[in-house]
């Protein structure tokens, strides 16, 4: 099943190693603090365990979300062009599994 992995980490060497925790599944790191990709229940399991670990006391949020086909069908993503002028920017909405529409930011 799809899984999106969201943390908030506040020290560096910490956050580093929730990182790499997440390559090491094998997931994708689609933004600063977010990975996704396919995972099994007991590889989800032995994550958060390897998490929980590495967090130990140190201040922070981690968040494992198992996400349906169904509920990934319906999600949607903007992309934005860094560098262009506001009223220049395309947004790009992209839907899992269907054409990439393009539409203006503003």
């Amino acid at each position: 099943m799809k899984t999106l992995v969201s943390y908030d980490i506040v020290e560096d060497k910490v956050r580093r190693k929730v990182f790499e925790a997440c390559k090491d599944y094998g997931l994708t790191n689609v933004q600063y603090s977010l990975f996704f990709g396919d995972m099994t229940h007991n590889r989800r399991e032995e994550l958060f365990q390897r998490l929980r670990r590495i967090i130990g006391r140190q201040e922070g949020k981690v968040l494992i979300c198992p996400v349906c086909d169904k509920d990934l069908r319906l999600s949607k993503a903007i992309e934005v062009s860094a560098g262009m002028p506001e009223e220049a920017a395309e947004a790009a909405v992209s839907y899992p599994g269907r054409s990439r529409k393009k539409a203006r930011a503003g």
